[in-house]
């Protein structure tokens, strides 16, 4: 039988599908047009058709929405870019709140942002952080007439806790598609809090955020050996020389491996590496392979 474990291209999400290597834009603020283009027909080509951003990306001086504007001028220079996309965008983060889900904060972020990024509807929404002043009763109101009036089309949660995410759901009238957790050969909380799990059991497309450890497990990197960091680069080396590949592209296998996980969200900033990170899809990793990363992250062998 054979004992390689199988990575998909493409994904569901909701009634969508997009390639599983997805392009975050959380460093998108700054770029110039041109190399907005750049990075996003990049992502294009590998399949990578599921765009992720926030509101808060980018945030600073001018308050929200650098990283949308951004997005939003390449689709208003080619408005047929719209069509090639999944759009994903996010609300909730407020400095110095930090977080604030109030209804009309949410329906008015949601609003702020179509207007950014240049379009009359946003393919998923996410609520970036859990509002713990706020209802989640308050919460669904939000996201519910902002479906029933056309300006989203599907909702989901990011960095939400299991219960937080069935909550929530309890009090909407139209079901999640949609959790956005960090997970990498780094961060395996998701393996464990239950995050992996109520993804498979409400049908969540999971979208992992910094799969790489925050650019800690790319080529070149040198760790001290007795680190989390050294164990696991050591055993993604290995997997990687086997493959002829880096450990970069090990590490998105390691997370498209899971069977939870819809997507895996790349945010580097260079088109040769967007176009490179295809090579994921192709990487042999055996059973033995998966628990070896894990258990180098957790420093001791499976029971």
């Amino acid at each position: 039988m054979n004992d390689i474990l199988p990575i998909a291209k493409t994904a569901r999400i909701g009634s969508l599908e997009a390639g599983r290597i997805a392009y975050g834009c959380w460093r998108f603020a700054g770029s110039t047009e041109p190399e907005a283009r750049a990075k996003i027909d990049a992502a294009l080509s590998i399949g990578s058709k599921l765009i992720d951003t926030a509101a808060i990306y980018g945030f600073g001086a001018e308050g929200f929405g650098a990283a949308e504007s951004i997005l939003g001028s390449l689709i208003s220079m080619s408005p047929e870019l719209r069509d090639q996309i999944v759009l994903v965008t996010k609300a909730g983060i407020h400095p110095p709140a930090p977080y604030d889900s109030r209804a009309d904060i949410v329906i008015r972020s949601c609003e702020a942002s179509l207007i950014r990024l240049d379009t009359d509807q946003i393919d998923i929404f996410l609520i970036h952080r859990p509002d713990l002043t706020t209802s989640f009763d308050e919460v669904a109101r939000a996201l519910m007439e902002l479906r029933a009036a056309g300006k989203i089309r599907e909702a989901g949660v990011s960095n939400f806790t299991v219960t937080q995410t069935r909550a929530l759901q309890s009090k909407l009238n139209f079901p999640l598609i949609a959790t956005q957790p960090e997970f990498s050969p780094l961060c395996t909380d998701p393996l464990e809090d239950g995050t992996t799990d109520i993804a498979q059991e409400l049908g969540l497309a999971l979208m992992a955020w910094s799969p790489l450890g925050g650019g800690r497990l790319v080529n070149g990197v040198r760790e001290d050996p007795s680190s989390v960091e050294g164990r696991v680069v050591a055993v993604l080396k290995d997997i990687a020389l086997r493959n002829g590949a880096g450990i970069e592209h090990v590490a998105l296998a390691w997370v498209l491996a899971h069977p939870a996980t819809g997507f895996a969200l790349i945010g580097t900033q260079t088109p040769d590496r967007i176009l490179a990170s295809a090579a994921a899809y192709d990487i042999q990793m055996t059973r033995r392979d998966w628990y070896a990363v894990l258990e180098a992250s957790k420093g001791k062998r499976m029971p």
